[in-house]
C-alpha cells in the first residue's frame, strides 16, 4: 500500500505513548524568535532509529527506510555558534582537486622558513644526506594524522573550530583553537620579518649606512629594519581580503613559479661551485653521540613544522571534492619537503665553496650573488614564497579560531587582521636570531602544544565516536547535546591536554633559560616534545572518556526520554 503525503505525515504524529504527550520544549537561544521551539537530539534520534521503524513499518512514497519528520522538530543552529564563515561548506564551495590541494601543499613548503630549517641542520654540523633524511622522515610520520584529520574536513564540510566541540566541547573548542591561533601569529610574524629583510636588501648602501640603520636595544632591531618589515607586512593584507577561494587561485598559480625559481637557485649553485660533487662533499662535523644527541629534537622539530597545518587542515579540506582528492594532494608532502630540503642544503653546502662559509640565510645569500635584476628576480621569488606560505598557514587557522570565539563581531577578514597584528607582538627578529633558537626554541617549544591537541582530536574522532558525528548538535547550546559536556566544557579533554603538556615544561624552561638545570629526563622529554605529548594526551583522553562513559548515551541526562528500568 503506497500512502499519500499528508498520510505520512499524520503517521509521525501517533508516537508511543511515552512520547505523546511531551509538549515542546521552549530554547530562545535557538532563534530571536519567541516562539521558536526544538525537540533535543536524542527525541529526534529516537524518531528516526530503527526500533520506530518496527512500531511503524510503512513505507512513504518519498522515503524508502525512514519517516518523514515535521518541520518543527528541525532545530536551527545557535546563532552565537555559526556565520557564513564557520557553516559546512555547500557542494558548489567543494573546488579543491587533488591537484590544487597538491598546489596549495607546494605552496607552502617552498618558503624561506624550509630552507632556513634545512640550512640550519646543516649550520648545526649534520651532512648534507642526515639533514634530508631527517626531513622527510619528520614528514612520513606527520602525513598519517594529516591526512587522518583531513578526513573530517573532506566528509563532514567543516573547519577545525567545529571539529575540536566534538572533542573539547562547545565552549572548551576554544582552548585549542585559540593555542593555534597564537602559534599561527608567531609564524605570521617570523614570515613577515624574513619578507622585511628582503626589502632592505634592496635599498641603496646609502641608506643602509645611516644612523637610523643600527639597531636600538629596547627594540632589539633597527628602526630601518623594522619599517621595512612594516611595508611587507601590510603588503600581505591585500591578498587576505580575497578570502579562501583567492587564496586556492594563489597557490595553484603560483606554485609553478615557485618551482621554476628554485630549480634556478639550484642550478646557480651548481654552475658557481663547479657542479654537484663539490656542492655535496661536507661530510658530518658530528660524532656518534652527537648526531643522536641532535637528531631526535630535529626530528621533533621538523614534526612541529608543520603540527600546525596538521590539526587545522580541516580548514582546507572541507573545500576537497572528495576524500580521494583531500589523501591524493596531501600524500605528496614527505617528496616536496624533501626536494626542497635537497636545494636548501645543496645551495647552503656550495656557499663554503663559493664564498668560502656557509651561509644558511637565504637573505644573506641573495646580498651577495648578482647584480640588480637578479637581485629583483629573487627578490621576488621569495616575496611570493613568503605570502603563499603565510596567508595558508598563518592566517587561515587564527582567522577561524577568532570567528569561531564571536561570530558576531569577527568575519574572516578581520580575524585575518588582528592575526597580522599580534604578529608584530612576537617581535620574530628575536626568534630568528639563530639556528638554535628557531629549531630548539620556538619549533620544539610549541610541539608540546600541537602534540597533544592533535592526539586528543583523533582518539576522540577515530576511537570514540567512530568517524560519526552529530552535525546538529556541533552548533547547539542545548545541554542535551552530545558535545555539550558539562556547560560547553569536556573536562576529560581539558585534562589531557594540560598533563601531556606538563612534562615539557622543565626541558622548556631550560632552553629559554628560565632554570638553571633540571634532570636529564625532562631534556630527553623536551627532546621529544611532540611524540610524548600526543601519545600521552590520546591514551589519557581514551581512559578518562571511558571513564566517564561513551557520551550522549545517557538517558538520564535527558528527561524527556523514558527512564532506563
Amino acid at each position: 500500500m503506497v500512502l499519500s503525503q499528508s498520510q505520512c505525515l499524520s503517521l509521525t504524529f501517533h508516537l508511543p505513548p511515552f512520547l505523546n504527550p511531551v509538549p515542546p520544549f521552549k530554547n530562545p537561544s535557538f532563534s530571536s524568535s519567541p516562539n521558536h521551539t526544538f525537540f533535543p537530539s536524542k527525541l529526534k534520534k529516537t524518531l528516526l532509529s530503527p526500533s520506530l521503524d518496527k512500531l511503524l513499518p510503512m513505507k512513504c512514497s518519498n522515503s524508502s527506510n525512514s519517516i518523514s519528520l515535521p518541520p518543527d522538530l528541525e532545530f536551527e543552529s545557535d546563532p552565537t555558534l555559526t556565520n557564513e564563515d564557520l557553516k559546512p561548506t555547500a557542494p558548489s564551495q567543494r573546488t579543491f582537486s587533488g591537484f590544487e590541494i597538491a598546489s596549495l601543499w607546494v605552496g607552502l613548503v617552498v618558503g624561506v622558513p624550509s630552507y632556513y630549517l634545512a640550512g640550519s641542520l646543516v649550520d648545526l654540523g649534520m651532512a648534507w644526506w642526515q639533514g634530508i633524511a631527517t626531513v622527510v622522515a619528520a614528514n612520513m610520520v606527520l602525513l598519517v594524522p594529516l591526512v587522518l584529520t583531513g578526513h573530517a574536513g573532506t566528509r563532514y564540510g567543516i573547519s577545525f573550530p567545529v571539529l575540536v566541540r566534538s572533542s573539547f566541547g562547545i565552549h572548551g573548542a576554544h582552548i585549542p583553537t585559540l593555542l593555534r591561533a597564537l602559534i599561527g601569529c608567531g609564524w605570521y610574524g617570523i614570515e613577515s620579518w624574513i619578507g622585511g629583510e628582503a626589502i632592505f636588501l634592496l635599498l641603496p648602501r646609502s641608506i643602509k649606512e645611516a644612523s637610523f640603520s643600527q639597531p636600538l636595544p629596547w627594540l632589539g632591531t633597527s628602526p630601518l629594519e623594522f619599517a621595512c618589515f612594516l611595508i611587507f607586512w601590510v603588503a600581505q593584507l591585500a591578498f587576505v581580503w580575497t578570502g579562501i577561494d583567492g587564496i586556492r587561485k594563489l597557490e595553484k598559480y603560483s606554485a609553478p613559479i615557485l618551482v621554476a625559481l628554485t630549480s634556478c637557485l639550484l642550478i646557480w649553485s651548481c654552475v658557481k661551485a663547479g657542479g654537484i660533487g663539490h656542492m655535496l662533499s661536507l661530510s658530518s662535523k658530528l660524532s656518534a653521540s652527537e648526531f643522536w644527541s641532535i637528531f631526535f629534537p630535529s626530528l621533533t622539530a621538523n614534526i612541529s613544522f608543520w603540527a600546525t597545518v596538521a590539526i587545522n587542515i580541516p580548514d582546507f579540506t572541507r573545500y576537497a571534492k572528495s576524500q580521494k582528492d583531500q589523501v591524493i594532494g596531501q600524500i605528496g608532502l614527505p617528496i616536496y619537503m624533501g626536494a626542497f630540503t635537497f636545494v636548501g642544503v645543496a645551495v647552503t653546502s656550495s656557499t663554503k665553496v663559493i664564498f668560502g662559509e656557509l651561509i644558511s640565510d637565504p637573505i644573506k645569500l641573495l646580498g651577495q650573488i648578482g647584480g640588480l635584476t637578479t637581485r629583483i628576480i629573487a627578490i621576488f621569488g621569495i616575496s611570493l614564497a613568503i605570502i603563499t606560505t603565510n596567508i595558508a598557514a598563518n592566517v587561515v587557522a587564527p582567522a577561524n579560531a577568532l570567528v569561531n570565539l564571536s561570530p558576531k563581531w569577527f568575519t574572516f577578514s578581520r580575524g585575518a587582521l588582528l592575526t597580522a597584528l599580534l604578529g608584530i607582538a612576537f617581535q620574530p627578529w628575536r626568534l630568528l636570531q639563530s639556528s638554535e633558537s628557531f629549531v630548539y626554541t620556538w619549533l620544539v617549544g610549541y610541539s608540546a602544544l600541537m602534540g597533544p591537541i592533535a592526539g586528543i582530536v583523533l582518539a576522540d574522532y577515530y576511537i570514540i565516536h567512530k568517524t560519526n558525528l552529530n552535525m546538529n548538535d556541533l552548533y547547539s547550546k542545548s545541554p542535551y547535546g552530545t558535545y555539550w559536556y558539562s556547560g560547553g566544557f569536556n573536562v576529560a579533554a581539558i585534562l589531557a591536554l594540560v598533563i601531556g603538556v606538563l612534562p615539557v615544561v622543565p626541558g622548556f624552561l631550560q632552553k629559554i633559560g628560565i632554570a638553571t638545570s633540571v634532570p636529564n629526563t625532562f631534556v630527553v622529554i623536551y627532546n621529544n616534545a611532540w611524540f610524548i605529548s600526543f601519545f600521552s594526551a590520546g591514551f589519557l583522553y581514551l581512559f578518562l572518556s571511558n571513564l566517564r562513559g561513551k557520551p550522549g548515551n545517557s538517558a538520564a541526562r535527558d528527561p524527556l526520554l523514558p527512564t532506563a528500568k
